[in-house]
């Protein structure tokens, strides 16, 4: 049995439908799978119904954009199996996604008065789907427009890391904030891809809010990253979890089910 627990939609920042990834799992062979779409819940109910079509059980889920502020670190929260109602969830996460959406508003902007060949209107009808204007649909626009030939090109780092003209991040939610919201809504929390966001040292103080377990698999997790995270995993009996962390075209290296999570871990998010 194949299971990936980590993939995104058009929803959020992936240019695949729900049913599209639906069926790209499916036709990889995956049995169950794990939908978390950046901070919103939108979609789950319609890809649990599109998941009994093509007979691949969705697990509903989220990953919430959060900050340690202690270490002054940009960490994401998984969530999976809350109430699909997710008041506490929504309520944290909907300023996220306002400031996602002005934040990128103020990005196109920049870039029009650089004299790129952009519009709103253009972005827009990249995003139609999803609940969020993202950096992958302003690249994907230029893409188009000849100025670059893949998402995370020179330019992209050029435009919206370091002194870029479209550099500026928005305001993340608290880490613990995250974890007691997806508790609250009576669902799993679990601190996503460690190895790549290096937030090992919050890992003790985010379980005693109720952090339920880690991201074991994942492609920026080192093999140093896989033996720290079952470390803690055997101190803290905590659940693990995994996958591809697929975006479609909008970013990853790996497809559904490529990094594939055992059965054994997969059960506990059943």
């Amino acid at each position: 049995m194949k299971a990936d627990l980590h993939v995104h939609t058009n929803v959020s920042d992936s240019n695949y439908s729900i049913e599209e990834t639906i069926q790209q799992a499916k036709k990889n062979g995956v049995q169950y799978l794990g939908i978390v779409d950046h901070d919103t819940t939108v979609g789950l109910e319609k890809a649990l119904k599109i998941g009994e079509k093509y007979q691949v059980k969705v697990i509903p889920g989220i990953e919430i954009s959060a900050y340690d502020f202690k270490r002054k670190r940009k960490i994401h929260i998984l969530g999976y199996n809350f109430d699909l109602k997710a008041v506490n969830i929504q309520k944290l996460c909907d300023p996220i996604i306002q400031r996602r959406y002005e934040n990128c508003i103020w990005q196109i902007e920049r870039l029009i008065e650089n004299d790129y060949n952009i519009s709103l209107e253009e972005v827009e009808a990249k995003a139609n789907k999803s609940t969020c204007l993202y950096k992958q649909h302003i690249m994907a626009v230029l893409m188009e427009k000849g100025y670059t030939d893949s998402i995370y090109s020179d330019l992209y780092r050029e435009l919206f890391k370091d002194k870029g003209i479209c550099a500026r991040d928005i305001e993340y939610v608290d880490a613990f904030k995250a974890v007691e919201a997806i508790k609250k809504d009576k669902g799993l929390a679990i601190l996503a891809h460690p190895g790549q966001t290096n937030s090992y040292e919050i890992i003790e103080e985010l379980q005693e809010v109720g952090l339920d377990g880690l991201e074991l698999y994942h492609e920026d997790n080192s093999p140093e990253d896989y033996k720290r995270i079952m470390e803690y995993a055997l101190k803290y009996n905590f659940l693990l979890s995994g996958g591809s962390d697929f975006h479609g075209d909008y970013g990853g290296k790996t497809d559904i089910g490529e990094l594939p999570v055992p059965f054994k871990y997969v059960r506990e998010f059943l």
